[in-house]
């Protein structure tokens, strides 16, 4: 019977034995890729000062980040809301005298204060990599291979991958479209938005012909050089080409060079990877530079919701699961587990095989299928 009490907060769940049992193998499988390409893992804590999480990374909102004081320093705390920027800290702090490039990824669990509209989990399981000390067109190429290894890695199919270039308006802002500072932001929420009206409204008449400059990367990349007055994104688009190049015949590719929902600390470049049957985005990244330092980087974060959308579930029932009597063999019981199979000893005599998931039976020191 469940009481009030049970009832778990708005925005969070528990992972039962099937769910869990996928969670667990696909961060395994993500980690083990992110190893093949190089990356080491480390654990940042759960926990953190809000000043310091707050103050290595452009974008963080500390408004919904659960905060509280700490009781032995009287300074406030907050559970980390995105580990990206703990592993800048680490980058700037424990590892600054590593050699760079310094490849880095990890695996953890974040929470938030309130979720958003698009996503109503407020506890996250995150899964990234970053590149410390580049943030060129090679590390581009980089994180997003890496990125994509991992997710087919863990099983998806079905992957595409939307360009984007989060600092275009600024770059355009300053002389090929001039725009004034004070028009910027909402000139960006409006691109964002893909309102054309609003953004006509908010003085980014110049800026519109970027609503259409989205779609298939061959069509939109060249939309978007049309759109280059004076080649101040020359460089940018050249990079993009490049990106796209190594990446052709593997994903799909499309461009949206003004998105920014996501990349609100990225710098010239960001991707987002989708995949077929999962509603949301399965992960970002893009390069950046880690506050406090400038340090240059390159990184991505993969979310485990929208992966389990298109993975399913284990189902733990179909695995080779033997019984095993009370009075069993408790070396062969090793045995058995050291060939692959998965026990389940009686501990009662009313335990029954089948009702606890079993495919086989110990009967006579051999496997005897149910």
């Amino acid at each position: 019977m469940t009481k009030p009490d049970d009832l778990l907060p708005i925005g969070l769940e528990d992972a039962l034995p099937a769910r869990a049992a996928t969670i667990t193998r696909a961060m395994r499988d993500v980690l083990q890729a992110m190893d093949s390409h190089g990356y080491d893992r480390v654990r940042p804590p759960l926990i953190e000062f809000e000043q310091s999480l707050a103050g290595r990374m452009e974008g963080v909102a500390t408004r919904r980040m659960v905060r509280f004081t700490d009781p032995e320093s009287l300074l406030t705390l907050a559970l980390r809301g995105d580990m990206t920027v703990q592993v800048g800290r680490i980058a700037a702090t424990g590892l600054a005298d590593a050699p760079r490039p310094l490849r880095l990824c990890y695996a953890g669990d974040v929470a938030l204060l309130k979720a958003d509209q698009l996503d109503p989990a407020r506890q996250r399981l995150q899964l990234g990599a970053e590149l410390i000390g580049r943030d060129n067109v090679a590390a581009a190429i980089e994180a997003v291979t890496v990125a994509l290894d991992a997710l087919e890695a863990a099983g998806i199919t079905g992957l595409s991958v939307d360009l984007t270039l989060p600092d275009l308006v600024d770059t355009l802002a300053e002389e090929a479209l001039p725009l004034p500072a004070d028009k910027r932001e909402a000139v960006r929420r409006e691109l964002d938005m893909k309102d054309a009206g609003a953004l006509k409204a908010a003085g980014g008449d110049a800026y519109l012909p970027l609503l259409y400059a989205t779609g298939p990367f061959d069509q939109a990349v060249e939309k978007l050089a049309a759109i280059d007055a004076g080649g101040v994104l020359a460089s940018r688009i050249a990079a993009l080409r490049e990106v796209a190049a190594a990446l052709r015949g593997r994903v799909r590719l499309t461009l949206d060079p003004s998105e920014r929902h996501g990349f609100e600390y990225q710098s010239w470049f960001g991707f987002t990877v989708h995949a077929t049957g999962a509603r949301g985005a399965l992960g970002r990244g893009g390069t950046y530079a880690i506050k406090g330092t400038d340090e240059a980087a390159t990184g991505f974060s993969l979310y485990m919701e929208p992966l389990l959308e298109v993975l399913g579930t284990d189902n733990t029932e179909a695995r080779k699961t033997i019984f095993l009597p009370l009075d069993h063999d408790r070396n062969q019981a090793l045995h058995l587990r050291a060939e692959g199979w998965r026990t389940i000893a009686a501990n009662a005599e009313s335990d029954e095989p089948a009702s606890l998931g079993c495919t086989h039976i110990l009967q006579g020191g051999e496997p005897m299928a149910l």
